[in-house]
């Protein structure tokens, strides 16, 4: 244990800190969390987070499976990812220590709430003996603080009830934390106010709280100073902080604002894209329309209903439910209808893990349907990013009039990075011209519209919104007589069907840009291909092992089909490639089909995101065995 004595107060400045706060479901870790991360967005930190849910909704209080927890990654400097092993825990307690320990740095700093380590809780959590005292703790430097009843003592003046009392525990924590890393305070109690503005009394309770763990830090003699993290230079602009699933709605509005076109969003409640449709809702100024449908299906066919109409349709999903759409995406491809469906990934198979990450739904999105049912499919590659994936998924959608699937995963979806507001003037233009006169002369010599006539470059079907005088078509499940729309049972036009609704597929990659490799391009022994999520860590990976002296390279993806165009070329120049996926390697298994390249999975399907050191490892290995 360690008993510092009062020093010096002045803030000793450090380039980076990682901070998790661990706690029981109703400790308030995630809005603790929240909170830290905003101030340090504010004070001008670049910074990465990872909020740990349960998996368990209503796990037993003090229990391991209850735990809740939240980390953030703070720098001086440009950084990928939320950090491989925390300097700081914060633990309410015994079972977020147990369940958190074995994550930290050697050395780190381990801040308990001692009232929570009593007989009964170090029970619950699994613990024999007292980890304060029987030695296991010896490698850390840990700090107690009475978290309850400091927080008890400064607020039961104000007449709140006991438990509501406790309740602001978590704000006491804020305030400490707040203070050990020089963090603005102001910003943190206007939000408070305005937070809890139904609720004065609790306001004043979590007001009171914040600055009783402020003031612990500043005036008790347990620390030694605090610190200091400068803030990060970054581009100029104007920054917000975001998360995955706010940036995905924010790039949907944007994309229907630059086609000029409404928003309309079809979707069913589901862990963890359910965000987006809340975010959604928000914005009926800017035409935004949605429907909380009564199921996954009907979700999907109101989106398509929508896009049939002459909206931007969307549906918005995770595993589950992407299996039930696929049926209505069938329909989507036969229609030739631009739709965008969003999956947000999660553990699976089936239920799964609700909260925890991964990436295996690629293949599903890549095959999952009924007959030959090509569809494009992109998928961002951080939180931020997921804005601009968002606009070209719609990009995709409108001009080869197609469902498209853009992925993510419940990594992206719930952690934050700063996001600096695009130059709107340098969006893409995304509007779409509708079919206005007859497009065809009958045998007759009647001027007639016909819905399956294409675009020559794109493949494109003209697109006709319904009433438009004229233009009266057919449209449905059946196979379609090229042309004329006509429901058709003839082999050679099923055939010549299929053929070009792959082919219009494949023509999306002449309006891919090539794909990039950073790193050591022209020698390097080994490359690196990633897509989705993996993008931080294999960017920290890969800059550390070059850091020793390794020859590697990586290439991310954010189209996985079509491929960029030159994919093949720059596999083929490597002696070696790795794919670094949370899956059992679906990516490369594709890579080898379509390339008949030698890519190695490394494989990880633990519900959590990759670290760098752990893909750091993986190269090194990899390039050991070669």
């Amino acid at each position: 244990m360690s008993k510092t004595t009062h020093r010096s107060r002045a803030p000793e400045v450090v380039d980076r800190v990682i901070i998790r706060f661990a706690g029981d479901s109703g400790d308030g870790m995630q809005l603790t969390g929240d909170r830290f991360t905003a101030s340090s967005a504010l004070y001008g930190n670049d910074l990465a987070t990872l909020p740990d849910f349960p998996a368990e909704i209503r796990a037993p209080a003090g229990t391991v499976a209850g735990v809740s927890a939240f980390q953030v990654h703070i720098s001086d400097h440009d950084i990928t990812t939320p950090g491989d092993e925390p300097n700081v825990l914060v633990a309410m307690n015994p079972a977020a220590l147990r369940s958190q320990v074995g994550r930290l740095a050697q050395g780190a700093t381990i801040i308990l709430n001692s009232d929570a380590f009593d007989e009964r809780s170090l029970a619950k959590a699994g613990y024999d003996s007292d980890p304060r005292t029987d030695g296991s703790l010896d490698g850390f430097t840990v700090y107690e603080v009475p978290m309850t009843s400091l927080t008890k003592a400064a607020v039961t003046p104000l007449g709140v009830k006991p438990r509501d009392a406790e309740r602001s525990k978590n704000f006491f924590a804020l305030g400490l934390l707040s203070w050990m890393y020089t963090r603005p305070v102001d910003a943190t109690l206007e939000w408070i106010q305005r937070r809890f503005v139904s609720n004065p009394k609790v306001a004043e309770a979590n007001t009171v709280a914040f600055k009783a763990g402020h003031a612990f830090g500043e005036t008790a003699e347990l620390f030694d100073h605090p610190f200091e993290v400068k803030p990060a230079t970054l581009p100029p602009g104007t920054y917000t902080n975001i998360n995955g699933n706010t940036a995905l709605a924010w790039g949907l509005i944007a994309a229907s604002q630059l086609a000029d076109m409404p928003l309309f969003l079809g979707s069913y409640p589901i862990t963890p894209a359910s965000d987006i449709l809340h975010e959604l809702s928000r914005h009926k100024n800017f035409g935004v329309r949605t429907l909380q449908a009564e199921d996954e299906i009907a979700g999907i066919g109101a989106a398509l209903g929508a896009a049939y109409g002459g909206h931007l349709g969307v549906t918005t999903t995770s595993g589950p439910g992407m299996a039930l759409k696929s049926e209505t995406m069938g329909l989507a491809v036969n229609l030739e209808l631009p739709l965008i469906i969003i999956d947000i990934q999660r553990g699976g198979p089936s239920t799964g893990l609700p909260t925890k990450t991964e990436q295996a739904d690629l293949l599903m999105s890549l095959y999952g349907r009924h007959g030959e049912a090509p569809l494009p499919v992109l998928a961002a590659r951080s939180p931020s990013h997921c804005f601009e994936a968002a606009i070209e998924a719609a990009r995709i959608a409108l001009r080869w009039r197609t469902p498209v699937v853009l992925l993510s995963d419940g990594y992206l979806a719930n952690g934050t990075e700063p996001w600096r507001l695009p130059d709107v003037d340098a969006l893409p233009d995304l509007r779409v011209e509708f079919a206005t006169e007859p497009n065809h002369v009958n045998e007759d010599g009647e001027a007639v519209f016909w819905p399956y006539v294409r675009d020559p470059e794109t493949l494109a079907r003209d697109w006709a919104l319904p009433g438009t005088p004229g233009l009266m078509h057919r449209i449905g499940g059946l196979e379609k007589e090229d042309g004329s729309g006509n429901v058709s049972y003839d082999p050679a036009n099923h055939e010549r069907m299929v053929q070009l609704r792959a082919e219009k597929v494949a023509r999306i990659a002449s309006s891919i840009p090539p794909v990039e490799v950073v790193g050591d391009v022209d020698d390097a022994d080994l490359l690196v291909v990633s897509w989705g999520s993996t993008w931080g860590a294999v960017d920290g990976a890969v800059s550390r092992a070059r850091r020793g002296g390794h020859k590697v390279a990586y290439a991310h993806l954010v189209h996985l089909n079509p491929f960029p165009p030159n994919l093949g070329e720059v596999l083929k120049r490597y002696p070696r490639v790795i794919v670094p996926e949370l899956n059992l390697g679906q990516l490369a298994h594709e890579l080898r089909s379509r390339f008949l390249v030698d890519a190695k999975p490394v494989s990880k399907v633990r519900g959590l995101p990759f670290t760098a050191a752990e893909l750091e490892q993986a190269i090194i290995d990899h390039l050991k065995d070669s």
